[in-house]
């Protein structure tokens, strides 16, 4: 497997069989075989992960896109993701690369060195692991974040959180940002509709606040009759506050039918919007809509004050007030990395 390389977080089990510890999945893998998320897999008793160099393709966004409102507003950020995913997400939003195989899609050739080059050719000033979860791709996240933070070039996870707890350590030491989707605030949500575990989740948020310095904001995409009731968008925000704080940035964003729910309708705008006056409401200090045209819940409000500070238009920046990570009017520190 010399074209192959080899992963990290692994170590031998049972009947020549290989542990991932990468994800709190920890897949026992068969000799030849790929764990759950398709690119690690066992190869003569060791573990190689295959889709280390092999990105899907690469698309320059705006950062607002990733979700971020408070990292660099109307910056651009050089954007990829590979084949796989540690979830099992029915409602899947990327299915087609996130639940595809690396032999079905036409993955590029791209080292971590080339990666961060693009980005500088393209003078944008950040990359982001998305589409899929950044996560399975570890050791690639490791090796571009490290080059891209010597050349000054931001680099940011757009990720589920669903990793263990000392895989993290690593994965994360050379990151600058991160958006983690809080898919939903039950446990049944978690099992039933993504085959992952909330506890877990809301340890690697708890983690990411008290012990590294990455901004992170969070996502939850809210899905007619399945994660959208008042009581647990409140219980989230409950959670938020007393756990993360009350200056956190929370996007709630519109679910429309893919993959495996297309039986469902499209989120209505007012569930979002109410959504949002219920975190507000409770001392979320920023609160956003996302996948609807929703300007004033797309704009960043000073929360002393109330003036508007930063005003969108879905993904652009249309004017942007703020003074040194201050509100021009009367001083507030606005938290984020303006």
């Amino acid at each position: 497997m010399k074209d192959l390389k080899l992963a990290d977080w692994w170590e031998p089990a049972e009947k020549g069989k290989i542990l991932c510890t990468l994800c709190p999945r920890y897949c026992k893998i068969g000799e030849g075989q790929p764990g759950f998320c398709y690119i690690r897999q066992n190869h003569g008793g060791k573990l190689y992960t295959i889709g280390y160099g092999r990105p899907t393709g690469f698309a320059i966004d705006p950062v607002e896109k990733k979700p971020l409102n408070h990292f660099y507003p109307g910056t651009s950020i050089l954007s990829f993701g590979t084949a796989g995913c540690n979830l099992g997400c029915r409602f899947c939003q990327n299915w087609s690369i996130s639940k595809a195989k690396l032999d079905e899609l036409n993955s590029l050739n791209v080292s971590p060195e080339e990666v961060v080059q693009l980005a500088m050719r393209n003078n944008v000033p950040s990359i982001a692991f998305t589409y899929n979860d950044p996560t399975i791709f570890g050791e690639y996240v490791i090796d571009i974040s490290k080059i891209a933070r010597e050349a000054g070039i931001k680099t940011v996870m757009v990720t589920a959180g669903y990793i263990d707890k000392e895989a993290r350590k690593d994965v994360y030491k050379y990151i600058d940002a991160a958006n983690v989707d809080l898919k939903g605030f039950t446990e049944r949500f978690y099992f039933k509709l993504t085959f992952s575990h909330l506890n877990d989740i809301l340890d690697t948020l708890v983690w990411l606040k008290k012990e590294t310095d990455v901004w992170f904001e969070i996502t939850t995409l809210l899905i007619p009759d399945e994660n959208d009731a008042p009581e647990e968008i409140k219980q989230e925000c409950e959670w938020i506050l007393k756990n993360l704080g009350d200056a956190v940035p929370l996007h709630f964003t519109a679910f429309h039918p893919d993959f495996k729910m297309t039986n469902k309708e499209r989120t209505p705008g007012r569930t979002l919007t109410t959504a949002r006056e219920i975190a507000l409401s409770m001392g979320i200090k920023f609160c956003y809509t996302g996948n609807i045209h929703n300007p004033e819940g797309q704009t960043t409000y000073c929360p002393n004050c109330k003036t508007p500070l930063i005003k969108r238009d879905w993904h652009s920046v249309n004017s942007n007030k703020m003074k040194e990570g201050k509100c021009f009017k009367c001083g507030t520190i606005i938290e984020g990395r303006f």
